[in-house]
């Protein structure tokens, strides 16, 4: 007798379950002494009544400072295939208060489908109770405003939505609340992949 999936079995609340030994809070591994400064990416995941949700993960992925990603299919990526550098994965469940911290370096442009650079981002998923798949957006840096200009991706966005996808940046870090639903300019642009 096989098994039939219902619409109860979601990504969540149990997708801690197997994922807990890969979290990783630190993305900037690399100890070296030119090592880019580190940053701080702390944000909070909250639902569409704006209360914080305790069991959802957040998972990002990144270029390195170079624009490179560590990753075969990145052709560039040679500086990083000796393991030197941004890890360029992280994932975290959020805390009680909906919160996530990861540290990082900011990363650099990369190439765009248009040939032009894209802004510093970070690719992001949100896994949570109540979703059958898992939601995509990119986080964007306030203080790279020229960047952001430029961007493919962020100038598909409306402009009175961008701001969804973009981080508050202070020194070394930066905020940025993931809002999974709710009113247009309140919840976070996400992206089908």
């Amino acid at each position: 007798m096989a098994l039939i999936a219902t619409t109860s079995q979601t990504v969540g609340p149990y997708l801690h379950i197997g994922l807990a030994p890969r979290n990783r809070a630190d993305v900037a591994f690399d100890d070296r002494v030119d090592q880019p400064l580190r940053i701080t990416i702390e944000g909070r995941v909250l639902d569409g009544d704006g209360k914080p949700l305790p069991d959802g993960m957040v998972e990002l992925w990144q270029a390195d400072a170079e624009g490179r990603y560590q990753h075969p299919h990145d052709l560039r990526s040679g500086a990083t295939e000796d393991g030197r550098g941004a890890s360029g994965f992280g994932r975290l469940p959020t805390e009680a208060d909906g919160s996530f911290r990861f540290t990082t370096i900011k990363p650099g442009r990369v190439p765009a489908p248009d040939g032009s650079l894209q802004a510093p981002h970070l690719v992001v998923a949100v896994f949570a109770r109540g979703l059958l798949r898992h939601l995509s957006t990119r986080m964007y840096f306030d203080d790279e405003a020229d960047a952001n200009k430029e961007d493919f991706v962020l100038n598909q966005v409306p402009v009175e939505r961008r701001h969804t996808l973009i981080a508050k940046g202070e020194r070394e870090t930066y905020r940025w609340t993931i809002v999974l639903q709710g009113a247009p300019v309140r919840e976070t642009v996400f992206f089908e992949v």
